[in-house]
C-alpha cells in the first residue's frame, strides 16, 4: 500500500477551534506516506494563521468559494499533482482520522471507485438532528429508485476516490454547489462503482455548520432535488450503471 500516493483533502472555513486538533490526529493516526492540504476557504478567523504558523500545507482560495468549490480544489490539486487516491474529510472534527484508514483499505481491496464512509449502516450512536434523518432517508429512497442500489448515507462527505474519479471531478464543469446525492446518481449513471462501509463520526463540538438554522437546509433541499432533476433528464437512455452483487 505505501507505493500509493494518498492525498487528504481538508476543506475549510472558520476553523480556527477545530483544525489543529484535526490536524494532530491525521498526523497521529494516519500512515506518514498520507500527504495533506487544507483547503483554507478565505476564512475570515484566524484559520489562515493557524495553518500558516503550524507550516500546515495549504492552498488559499482568494474569496470564499464555498464547500463544493474547496473540494474541487483540493481534487484538481491531486489530479495535476498525480495523486493515486484522494481521502475527503472535513475540518470541524466530525470525521475521525482511523476511519479514514478503514476508507483506504476497502478501496484498496474492493477495487470500487468510491468509498462513502456511513454514519447509518451500523449504529455507533451518532446523534443525527430528525429533520436531517429524514432528508438523508429521501435521498436514500430516491437513489434506490434511479439507479437501484442502496445508499444510506449519501450526504456524508467522509469518502475516499480513485485516480479515475479525481480526473472526473477535476475536468467537471459546474460542480453541484452540494456534492451529495445528486453526485452519487450523475456518478452511477456513468458507470462507477460505489460502495457505502460503516464509520463511526462525531459530531461538531464547535463553530457553525454550513446547514445550521432554517434557510440554508431549505436550500439545501430545493437546490439538491432540482440538480437530480437535471441530471435524470440528461441521462435518459444512456445510464450506464454498475449494479453491485
Amino acid at each position: 500500500m505505501g507505493e500509493d500516493k494518498v492525498l487528504i483533502v481538508v476543506p475549510a472555513y472558520n476553523e480556527q477551534d477545530n483544525i489543529l486538533k484535526v490536524i494532530k490526529e491525521i498526523k497521529e493516526d494516519l500512515p506518514d506516506y498520507f500527504n495533506l492540504m487544507v483547503i483554507n476557504d478565505c476564512s475570515t478567523d484566524k484559520t489562515k494563521e493557524i495553518l500558516e504558523k503550524n507550516k500546515i500545507p495549504h492552498l488559499n482560495n482568494i474569496f470564499n468559494m464555498k464547500y463544493a468549490m474547496s473540494v474541487q480544489t483540493g481534487i484538481k490539486y491531486a489530479n495535476i499533482n498525480n495523486y493515486d487516491f484522494v481521502i475527503l474529510m472535513d475540518a470541524d472534527g466530525q470525521h475521525i482520522a482511523k476511519e479514514a484508514l478503514k476508507l483506504y483499505q476497502q478501496i484498496k481491496k474492493s477495487h470500487e471507485d468510491i468509498i462513502i464512509g456511513s454514519r447509518y449502516l451500523k449504529d455507533f450512536g451518532y446523534p443525527c438532528p430528525k429533520l436531517r434523518r429524514l432528508g438523508t432517508k429521501i435521498f436514500e429512497i430516491l437513489i434506490n429508485l434511479l439507479c437501484h442500489q442502496k445508499i444510506v448515507d449519501p450526504l456524508s462527505g467522509f469518502q475516499c476516490i480513485n485516480k479515475k474519479v479525481i480526473q472526473e471531478y477535476a475536468k467537471k464543469n459546474g460542480y453541484p454547489e452540494y456534492p451529495d446525492a445528486n453526485l452519487i446518481i450523475s456518478m452511477l449513471f456513468k458507470g462507477f462503482k460505489i460502495k457505502e462501509i460503516p464509520v463511526k463520526m462525531r459530531i461538531r463540538e464547535t463553530g457553525i455548520s454550513m446547514h445550521a438554522g432554517i434557510k440554508e437546509p431549505l436550500k439545501y433541499m430545493i437546490n439538491m432535488i432540482y440538480t437530480i432533476l437535471v441530471i435524470v433528464i440528461q441521462n435518459i437512455g444512456k445510464k450506464k450503471i454498475n449494479y453491485l452483487k
